[in-house]
């Protein structure tokens, strides 16, 4: 199976992509996503991420079949 990420605003912009696909076969955590994904070492501490549209944090386990989506903190005005 696969993990679908996705990277919105910012990020896409700077990864140059705005999905990707990971096989997987077991559970990754957030943080072996980003790596794999954006093959950047750390990822952002402010950097908000869901799984399958619902925000989760750093420490939540990522299943083979999830969506995970990557996106810098909403501001605005």
């Amino acid at each position: 199976m696969s993990i679908k990420v996705l990277f919105f605003a910012s990020l896409r912009e700077r990864l140059g992509r705005g999905d990707v696909q990971l096989d997987a076969s077991s559970p990754l955590s957030i943080a072996e996503v980003w790596q794999q994904a954006s093959g950047e070492i750390c990822l952002p501490a402010n950097v908000l991420v869901s799984i399958n549209q619902t925000y989760a944090d750093a420490t939540a386990q990522v299943q083979p079949g999830d969506e995970v989506a990557f996106f810098p903190p909403v501001t605005g005005g």
